[in-house]
């Protein structure tokens, strides 16, 4: 976990930290240069650094090994020689301290000159001898030094990060990707999408999952999705935030973005035209869908309980058969659709109830979710075992089409899961009948 902070509340959070997850849980804490140039944004500092801590389960060795930089590389490695001609290398001691927690070997070596070195050595003679023969071996310019291996670059795994970020983008450069992607600032302190990126590698492999609890402008998005159209990754993200309210006096408000998730939103589906226009073959998933929290109006809260599971009719509170509903809709699936929840977007009633209880059953939100007919009604089918019934319009039809399918084992089924709602007792009773005489057990699961 990354946390980006400022000055003001940094001693707060690393308290907190310590205490959520531990200090063994502590990696490091990263002063990132988020400002090239000075400010006077202070009557004596300059304040140019933000704070990244950085947490793990795994603590030290969390990280991943950067890429050698080319600067390091420049300075620490060799050029090819006649003798190590695979590209740049560097010499590194093949000796032991004695004190070493381990011991070592101890053995003679004979160098190329006829020299003799005999010292407590890293790898058993063995090992030492196959170095040899892939001549990964360096004796030094007179070919009688105390023997070196020979590591080249290209083999190198990498290197540790460091806690000292000064060459990453820097917030400057946050707000120039969103000038260009909107034509104007809707979003006052985007992070740049390099410091994403090193960190999401620094993190992740590359089909991971990245985690954001604050959106923002979703610059987490688009550094997954550019580093996936770079590095032919699949990673995925998941953003959270709240519909919060923009000024009427911001840029973004006056552009016709009402809230910040709006901007989030616009910017993940504008990254992904660019990125089809820049490349019209591109495989990468550029798709995300939309979720939102929402709670049902007290109408509809009303219309539940008043709802007698024992006759499958709404009762008024005079106890009488009610004519209509409170919420206004003629069943119960249409007042959790978009429209009856009183939220943007096109969300049908079905689609709401479906969502919540695949998350509720322990499905991953992007489960991949079947349509199976039963003579002109539509199911849902789930992970090749379960079933969810919740539409209206299901009858005997329906059920000796639904027993046909699992009795004949053309569609294997162990828990169906109906919205009580949508069935009468009658045909609630028919199929509950009708599995039991199956030579094999499914669960029935009634949901209101």
């Amino acid at each position: 976990i990354f946390i980006s902070i400022d000055d003001n509340e940094y001693a707060n959070l690393k308290l907190m930290m310590d205490e959520i997850f531990g200090e063994g849980g502590f990696v490091t804490n990263v002063m990132w240069k988020r400002k090239k140039e000075i400010s006077n944004d202070s009557d004596n500092v300059s304040i140019q650094g933000e704070y990244i801590l950085v947490y793990a389960k795994t603590g030290q060795g969390a990280l991943r090994l950067e890429p050698l930089s080319k600067e390091y590389i420049q300075k620490s490695y060799k050029e090819p020689t006649e003798q190590f001609p695979e590209g740049k290398w560097r010499p590194v001691p093949l000796t032991v301290s004695k004190g070493l927690s381990g011991g070592g070997y101890t053995y003679k070596i004979t160098t190329p000159n006829g020299t003799v070195h005999e010292r407590l050595w890293a790898y058993p003679e063995a090992s030492y001898q196959k170095l040899v023969a892939d001549n990964l071996v360096y004796f030094g310019k007179d070919n009688g030094g105390i023997p070196q291996r020979v590591m080249y670059a290209h083999h190198s795994k990498g290197q540790p990060t460091t806690n000292y970020w000064d060459n990453v983008a820097s917030n400057k450069e946050g707000k120039k990707e969103i000038l260009d992607l909107f034509g104007d600032n809707v979003f006052d302190t985007p992070k740049p999408t390099a410091l994403l990126k090193k960190i999401i590698k620094l993190a992740i492999d590359k089909d991971g999952v990245v985690l954001d609890f604050f959106a923002g402008s979703g610059t987490t998005a688009h550094a997954v999705m550019a580093l996936n159209e770079e590095d032919g990754g699949q990673r995925t993200f998941i953003l959270c935030t709240i519909d919060q309210a923009l000024s009427n006096n911001t840029i973004a408000k006056k552009a016709g973005y009402n809230t910040i998730d709006e901007i989030s939103r616009e910017r993940i589906t504008r990254v992904a035209a660019k990125i089809r226009a820049n490349n019209p073959t591109t495989n990468s998933d550029l798709g995300f869908k939309h979720y939102r929290f929402a709670t049902p109006t007290q109408q509809t809260l009303d219309d539940l309980d008043s709802f007698d599971i024992a006759t499958g009719h709404f009762i008024n509170t005079s106890g009488q058969l009610a004519a209509f509903t409170e919420s206004g809709f003629t069943d119960m699936i249409n007042p959790f659709s978009a429209r009856g929840l009183g939220v943007p977007g096109g969300a049908s009633g079905e689609e709401t109830l479906l969502t919540t209880w695949l998350v509720a059953d322990g499905y991953k939100m992007d489960i991949d979710v079947q349509t199976v007919d039963f003579s002109g009604y539509c199911a849902r089918y789930v992970d090749n075992t379960r079933l969810y019934l919740i539409d209206e319009r299901w009858g005997t039809e329906q059920t000796r089409d639904l027993l046909n399918h699992i009795g004949t084992h053309q569609l294997p089924v162990q828990t169906i899961v109906i919205y009580g709602y949508s069935f009468d007792l009658e045909s609630i009773r028919e199929l509950e009948i009708g599995l039991k005489q199956l030579d094999q057990k499914v669960n029935l699961v009634k949901r209101y």
